[in-house]
């Protein structure tokens, strides 16, 4: 019988994809995949919070709860709760009811909610992200009919921020353009501006009159602390011009499988408002319809309970500390082996992730002998580390770069 699908092309490669089946296939019972963005714990196993656990035995026990479909938006009270935690208690943008927030399907579905909204009402089309980016943004962006820009921001010779080549980029981007920043540890460097350059950024962005686009995939997995994690976003809403938010719990309440997150707008009044939150469901009607229910009942159980949410800030804190201290022990385990060059980039850098420096025959290399995974252009999650697992990289660290200088 004959296929419709015949003359189809086999999909290109993808780098990610090929890391993950790749370690996945291998039998060694010493492989470690570095490659994702999900935390593990010491033993090096997902990892689920105490206070999640809490939250659905909770929800388990009231009898009254159904299964019902969410409207269009998602679930209100979950709406309300993350749009406070993001822009503050006393954010002037949601007292003036300026503010449009709904539920979505975590980080990437706000995203896309987002691009396609602003792909149908926003005059320019090109959206700006940066040099490099988590590599799934250009496909969101570019699916949703805009132009994908590049803003410079990693210098690989200080595998630091290159501050002076975003400012540039950014001051010549077209008026009314999209500019994509992450809101704090970036993906996949690692790399944050300082609040001081964030000023400068914002200065930048509102001279030029962009129209800025927030990721916020790791509130509070950055510094542990939710507060500090935000200031980059409240500094953007403070001036009250417009902005985007896309906001994750896959990350800070270890949600990953539950697609929770939220898109939020902050608009110039609350007519604007009004119009852009109608606009926003004629988006979700004929994607997904309605958001699933139990991830924001999760969420909003926890940030609706003082003792739950100050519990989540403790494990939070704790997840992120115990980041920093991977961080540290790689670099010590380093340093302790003379490896070659300047690593002391792990420890600067913050988040989930290190932009290690290693070039793709390194990675190849380790992988080979050393059954580490991690994608090609270098990138390792350091919350996939454990003490028992740093010596095993910085091994193949030293190795790599000492047999293939």
């Amino acid at each position: 019988m004959d296929s419709s699908f015949s003359s189809i092309a086999p999909a290109p490669e993808d780098p990610i994809l090929t890391v993950y089946f790749a370690s996945r296939d291998d039998p060694s019972p010493v492989k470690l995949n570095l490659s994702g963005g999900s935390y593990r714990s010491e033993e090096g196993k997902p990892h689920v919070l105490q206070v999640v656990r809490r939250a659905e035995q909770h929800l388990a026990n009231d009898l009254s709860r159904d299964k019902e479909y969410l409207p269009l938006d998602g679930l209100s009270e979950f709406n309300k709760l993350s749009a406070k935690l993001i822009l503050g208690d006393d954010s002037r943008a949601v007292e003036e009811n300026r503010v449009v927030t709904i539920q979505c399907l975590s980080g990437t579905g706000s995203l896309r909610v987002g691009a396609e909204f602003l792909a149908k009402h926003n005059h320019e089309r090109a959206i700006f992200v940066s040099n490099p980016t988590w590599g799934n943004h250009p496909n969101i962006f570019s699916l949703a009919g805009l132009s994908v820009e590049y803003f410079r921001y990693y210098d690989p010779r200080t595998r630091g921020l290159d501050f002076k080549g975003m400012l540039e980029d950014l001051g010549a981007a077209p008026s009314g353009a999209i500019v994509v920043l992450q809101a704090c540890a970036h993906n996949p460097t690692g790399v944050d501006p300082t609040l001081e350059q964030w000023e400068q950024i914002r200065q930048v962005v509102r001279s030029k009159s962009l129209l800025p686009f927030f990721d916020n995939a790791y509130q509070g997995f950055a510094s542990g602390n939710l507060e500090s994690d935000a200031q980059a976003i409240r500094m953007f809403v403070a001036d009250g011009g417009e902005c985007l938010i896309a906001q994750s719990f896959a990350k800070n309440m270890g949600l990953y499988g539950e697609r929770i997150g939220a898109l939020t707008i902050v608009c110039t009044s609350e007519d604007v408002a009004m119009k852009v939150k109608s606009q926003l469901l004629l988006v979700v009607r004929p994607m997904y319809l309605s958001p699933p229910i139990h991830g924001a009942s999760i969420v909003t159980t926890i940030l609706k309970n003082s003792d739950m949410y100050n519990d989540w800030t403790v494990e939070l804190k704790r997840m992120a500390n115990r980041i920093l201290s991977m961080r540290k022990q790689l670099y010590e385990a380093l340093q302790a082996r003379g490896t070659p060059g300047d690593w002391s980039h792990i420890i600067r850098q913050i988040g989930m992730f290190s932009f290690t420096g290693l070039n793709e025959k390194h990675v190849r290399f380790i992988a080979k002998d050393y059954h580490i995974y991690m994608n090609y252009d270098g990138r390792v999650s350091i919350a996939g580390l454990s003490s028992k697992t740093v010596s095993q990289l910085a091994d193949a660290i030293h190795a790599a770069v000492t047999r293939m200088a």
